[in-house]
């Protein structure tokens, strides 16, 4: 996950604001992420940013990246 300034954006970038959030997708990775919800846990063991990617068709063991067939 890359942190940048909303002036980088490309014209053809989506913009969705959600709830104080702004997340910047490219078209081609935004086809991924429809459906997928992100969780946050401050557990001390399996803490920290988890993903549920319906259209995910394979994952890894830590739940932090995906493979999905579109």
């Amino acid at each position: 996950m890359d942190f940048e300034s909303r002036a980088n954006t490309r014209p053809d970038d989506s913009i969705i604001e959600y709830n104080g959030f702004v997340i910047v997708c490219d078209p081609k990775s935004l086809l991924f992420m429809y459906g997928m919800q992100l969780d946050f846990s401050d557990a001390l063991i399996g803490g920290g940013f988890s993903f549920k990617n319906p259209n995910a068709t394979q994952t890894c063991g830590c739940g932090k990246s995906f493979a999905a067939e579109m």
